[in-house]
């Protein structure tokens, strides 16, 4: 087998993925996407089981996974998944001073990322997953 394209290119895939997250929320850096990528990947992160963590990290490219586990505490307990209101502020509470998350932040980072995961494994550590799962990585309706 040929060394796949995520392993021979980690940066390259990290950084088309971080100009995706930047466009479907309408911002206008990478570097103000950033704070609003950590949140989301985080915030749903703190509502997931440790089991429930390292399934969901395995079907992600090796940089956002990376970023998805960073500083895990899996000792800390599960927040339960609340609705997109309580998941929007968890996403604004990283670094406040320089969180420029939209409104539409989660669904703007579902969309982006689901452009960079192979959709089946996607769907199907999604089904094993509390009900929420689903309803967070619903991408941004299309526009007109």
């Amino acid at each position: 087998m040929t060394l796949p394209f995520e392993y021979q290119n980690p940066t390259l895939q990290f950084e088309r993925f971080m100009v995706d997250a930047r466009d479907c929320a309408s911002l206008p850096t990478t570097n103000m996407a950033w704070n609003m990528v950590v949140g989301v990947l985080h915030a749903f992160r703190w509502r997931l089981q440790v089991t429930q963590v390292v399934a969901f990290a395995a079907v992600l490219p090796p940089m956002i996974r990376a970023l998805f586990i960073e500083d895990w505490d899996p000792e800390k307990a599960a927040l339960p998944f609340g609705e997109p209101a309580d998941w929007l502020a968890d996403v604004c509470s990283i670094r406040t001073r320089h969180n420029f998350s939209p409104p539409d932040a989660v669904a703007s980072v579902a969309s982006a990322l689901r452009k960079h995961v192979d959709a089946d494994a996607f769907e199907s550590v999604l089904a094993h997953l509390p009900s929420g799962a689903s309803r967070y990585w619903q991408p941004k309706p299309p526009s007109n």
